[in-house]
């Protein structure tokens, strides 16, 4: 793994990162070990209902998002529902999250952070920036490698090369964010990093397919979101800590 900004600006973040990894494990699916709970950690995502999310724009209302198994669960083809990425009730700034995923054959998915919900901005994507979910049997998995799984979806290909595991298999996901300086880990390896307050990232949003949004990457604070998309798409142990 190369050496990166993190590890000197948050001492000790690698060994937390390992320590906290295992000390989930001991605690089970959806529940915060005791370590976990002393240094901070809550939960996302209880393992039994929808607390402390909802629809981007929509509020709490019935939609293709369901808890099934102790998974949160995005339901594709539903049509007697809303569709619609989901979203944290609270906002975020300087925090790490944790999460497992899976993804159906073919799937595409993401996870925003940074979200600013108003009804000026019609999706999550139109301002905050992904972390792409993607299974290797998309069309994009082989046609543009800065759409692949652990990128900062469309502006740069994995610092570290890393397969995600087969469709409907877990994967384990890290987001690390502090004063607008992220990093994302897939399955344990470094595969993106960026600075949102430089500006390089301004350059490379200009240049990009997101220069027609005006909100797009300008923010290091916000909702955290989970892309609704035209296949499956599951999660899991999803807690943070600021």
């Amino acid at each position: 793994m190369q050496h990166s900004f993190l590890q000197y600006l948050l001492p000790g973040v690698a060994a937390a990162v390992l320590f906290s990894a295992c000390a989930s494990g001991k605690a089970g699916v959806n529940k915060l070990s005791k370590m976990e709970k002393q240094e901070g950690w809550t939960l996302l995502f209880d393992g039994k209902t929808l607390n402390g999310w909802h629809v981007y724009n929509k509020g709490k209302i019935q939609s293709a998002w369901i808890v099934q198994n102790g998974e949160l669960y995005c339901r594709p083809g539903v049509t007697d529902v809303e569709h619609g990425d989901l979203v944290t009730d609270q906002e975020y700034q300087n925090f790490e999250l944790a999460f497992e995923w899976k993804i159906s054959k073919e799937g595409n998915s993401g996870v925003f952070l940074n979200v600013q919900e108003k009804a000026s901005i019609p999706t999550a994507w139109a301002s905050g920036p992904e972390y792409q979910l993607l299974e290797q049997t998309h069309h994009d998995y082989a046609a543009n490698e800065k759409k692949r799984p652990g990128c900062l979806y469309g502006f740069a290909a994995q610092k570290n090369p890393v397969e995600p595991r087969p469709a409907d298999t877990w994967n384990q996901a890290r987001i690390l964010q502090q004063n607008g300086k992220v990093q994302f880990y897939l399955n344990g390896l470094l595969t993106a990093e960026e600075d949102f307050n430089s500006p390089e990232w301004k350059e490379k949003v200009a240049n990009s397919g997101f220069k027609s949004f005006p909100e797009f990457g300008k923010y290091t604070k916000g909702h955290i979101a989970l892309q609704d998309w035209a296949k499956g798409i599951a999660f899991r142990n999803i807690k943070i800590k600021s």
